[in-house]
């Protein structure tokens, strides 16, 4: 089965996008989609796949390698900590639960209904974690960039 990491830059959020990058590395971790041992993209494909400048991923990674959730191996890249955590069910319903509620207040500024709501909600969930094709071999993780 092929992997996808999906990573989501929005450069009008004030958020830095080295923040970001962490971020969503954390939730991978935290999710178990990444696991103890699994490389990250490099820096150079990270860099290319999201269109921001190799230092910024430098930066997402020596910060995540401080915060003990990837350990980076000389020559060899980046990998998930052993010492990475995952989070508990409830943590996991929270951070939802967060993403939910902005996306329902948005909504309801622009005054989109319900149903197109949840429509979009789904298009965009098939569209980010497809079925897996019989036909897929394990690989390495790609990194898919949002819209």
């Amino acid at each position: 089965m092929i992997h996808r990491l999906h990573f989501q830059i929005d450069e009008r959020s004030g958020v830095p996008v080295y923040r970001q990058m962490m971020d969503q590395v954390k939730y991978y971790v935290a999710g178990g989609t990444l696991r103890q041992g699994d490389q990250l993209p490099s820096i150079r494909e990270l860099a290319s796949a999201l269109t921001v400048n190799p230092t910024t991923v430098v930066k997402a990674y020596t910060e995540l390698e401080r915060d003990g959730v990837i350990e980076m191996r000389h020559g060899k890249g980046a990998f998930v900590s052993g010492r990475a955590k995952a989070i508990t069910r409830e943590e996991q319903e929270v951070a939802l639960r967060r993403s939910a509620k902005q996306l329902a207040v948005e909504a309801t500024q622009l005054q989109v209904t319900p149903p197109r709501v949840i429509t979009v909600v789904r298009e965009e969930l098939n569209a980010v974690n497809p079925s897996p094709s019989a036909d897929e071999t394990p690989v390495k993780f790609t990194v898919v960039p949002g819209r």
